[in-house]
């Protein structure tokens, strides 16, 4: 079949017009001539025989008149063996590979080793029937098992015709060959292609998320938690600690894979993550964190396109781990940089403006992609999922411009950080009061909280985010009116506020023992300080508060810095029960 050519017919930055000479279809890939070179772009709209590009380089030099030839295909990532520990442009071409310390326009780059060999095992046999996404074999990826799937695109039911057996083979191999049920064969290899924007729907059923996904961070786990399978987001002004709490979230987050998508970011914060996470050690398995890892990292001085083709390739590799029957953690950073491309584009296609010239669709975009996470049920019984959680950078911590609200009403989880909790050294600094958790209010999270955590554990955590509302209010009552115009009670359920914020919502990245907090250390801790917060003491002045407070903080402090249990974390907790004691009303 003869592919469609054209003619470009204007330029206006990287929108490019093509008058073309045959069928095409919405966002198809094609590539413009420019003498030696061949600049891929995508059909994002077409008007009569003019066809409306978005090119995935820069355009300049090129010419109206230049030859345009299209690909009959969307814009697709490769999928198989070899996508971890891997560093990805927006388009999956491999950075490493990459000529030079600049990108060159027009190269680009084969994503997975051809001649490497991995070692397969057969999961199926001859005369199995089967369908898309179910399992036929599996290699070793790095340590974890990576399956070879029959191809998302294949519809209907198929029969294993033949299989190889257990060996070494290249990712080109046949590895199986498929009958279908008029007795065509298909050849089957462990690549496959899948287009980034098209949702991989190949499972069962994707039912409502009820499983916790453990972070270590106590502010998420403990005060909004998000679920396996989940949604989130994290707006917060420059210097707020998002990079931090990324680098927490993919080191101790119960996932099987973490993909990192840097999304318009500054060069020098992407360098950090290329730097820092090969050495970041896994807590999981001993080994480094990159072994798990993929990062796809279009940086705010590469093509505006293919920023915004980045989050989509992130999630369709996503969506293919969790077709293996894995958890996968997709982190992005930041989506405002996604939605600034889509808004370039929009205002280059002259399209009506929304609120602040976004896309007037820009709700329904951001909606559509958050709605790819989810845990799901695959054909063989077993679940999958993608949790989703993105950074938003609104300018000038602004949480009422349109990518946040747009994001707020999609999002099941948010984490606003705070600029005063970052300047008080309050870290991580989620405002707890700001932020919610959807989650809470889910019957099936709430069954399997009563279940695997106590009874009573949703109550808690609502205790003391009331207590933590009260604090704030007393803290502006105090300020205005002075220490001795208020009540003594105010001072006391003050600081009560300030022991849940000291030992439960802030935490020390950076130490090996509180760095990561197990749910079980989180339920005792808890219990322990609502224990404080319910007790009555005996206080003459105002002054005597403040001093026995910080004394009762300060070995909780140091409880968190002992391993969980241990004599030293004993002894402490009995050295905080003596200090309650002291005062604490019979």
């Amino acid at each position: 079949m003869n592919k469609t050519q054209g003619k470009v017919h204007s330029i206006i930055s990287n929108l490019v017009l093509v008058r073309t000479e045959g069928p095409v279809s919405q966002n198809e890939i094609c590539f413009i001539r420019l003498g030696d070179e061949r600049l891929m772009a995508e059909v994002i709209k077409v008007v009569g025989d003019i066809a409306y590009v978005q090119v995935f380089e820069s355009t300049r030099g090129l010419k109206p008149g230049s030859l345009v030839e299209f690909e009959d295909h969307m814009l697709e990532v490769t999928l198989g063996p070899g996508l971890l520990s891997k560093n990805f442009d927006g388009l999956q071409n491999d950075l490493d590979k990459m000529t030079g310390v600049f990108l060159k326009r027009g190269e680009y780059t084969n994503p997975l080793e051809a001649d490497k060999k991995w070692s397969f095992t057969p999961l199926a046999k001859v005369g199995d029937k089967v369908k898309a996404a179910d399992w036929l074999g599996n290699v070793k990826e790095n340590w974890l098992d990576h399956k070879i799937m029959v191809p998302f695109k294949l519809k209907g039911e198929f029969t294993v015709a033949s299989i190889v057996g257990a060996g070494e083979y290249t990712i080109m191999d046949t590895i199986a060959v498929l009958k279908d049920e008029a007795g065509k064969e298909v050849p089957v290899s462990m690549i496959q292609k899948w287009p980034v924007k098209v949702a991989i729907r190949n499972y069962v059923d994707k039912p409502r998320p009820s499983r916790q996904m453990e972070t270590g961070v106590r502010v998420i786990d403990t005060m909004n938690p998000i679920l396996e399978g989940g949604t989130g987001f994290i707006p917060g002004p420059f210097g707020t600690g998002k990079t931090v709490l990324q680098h927490a979230l993919s080191r101790f987050a119960d996932a099987d894979i973490i993909i990192m998508a840097a999304c318009g970011e500054r060069a020098n914060e992407v360098v950090e993550i290329f730097t820092e996470f090969p050495e970041l050690e896994d807590p999981r398995s001993g080994r480094k964190l990159y072994e798990r890892t993929t990062i796809i990292a279009n940086t705010s001085n590469m093509p505006v396109a293919a920023r915004e083709a980045s989050v989509y390739t992130a999630m369709t590799i996503g969506e293919y781990y969790r077709s293996m029957g894995m958890k996968v953690l997709l982190l992005a950073d930041s989506t405002s940089r996604w939605a600034q491309a889509l808004r370039e584009m929009s205002n280059r296609m002259e399209e009506l403006p929304g609120q602040d010239a976004f896309p007037m669709d820009l709700s329904a975009i951001i909606s559509n992609f958050y709605a790819r996470a989810g845990m799901v049920y695959l054909n063989n019984g077993k679940t999958g999922s993608v949790t989703f959680i993105g950074t938003v950078s609104p300018a000038g911590g602004n949480l009422k411009e349109p990518v946040t609200e747009s994001t707020k009403k999609v999002a099941r989880c948010f984490y606003a950080l705070s600029q005063a909790r970052a300047d008080a050294k309050r870290y991580p600094a989620i405002d707890t009061l700001e932020s919610y958790s959807k989650y809470l209010e889910y019957p099936e999270f709430v069954e399997f909280a009563k279940k695997n955590i106590s009874d009573t554990w949703i109550d808690g955590v609502n205790e003391a985010r009331n207590i933590l509302v009260r604090g704030r209010e007393t803290a502006e009552q105090i300020d205005i009116l002075g220490d001795d115009g208020v009540p003594l009670e105010y001072h006391v359920v003050y600081w009560k506020s300030e022991l849940i914020d000291f030992v439960i919502l802030q935490q020390d990245a950076f130490d090996n023992i509180d760095g990561s907090t197990s749910m079980e250390r989180q339920k005792y801790m808890l219990e322990m300080v609502l224990g404080v917060v319910r007790s009555e003491f005996n206080f003459d002045t105002f002054e005597e508060v403040n001093p026995y407070f910080k004394r009762i903080i300060n070995g909780f402090k140091q409880m968190n810095y002992s391993e969980f249990q241990s004599d030293a974390f004993k002894k402490y907790e009995a050295e905080v029960k003596e200090i309650i004691d002291e005062r604490k009303k019979k």
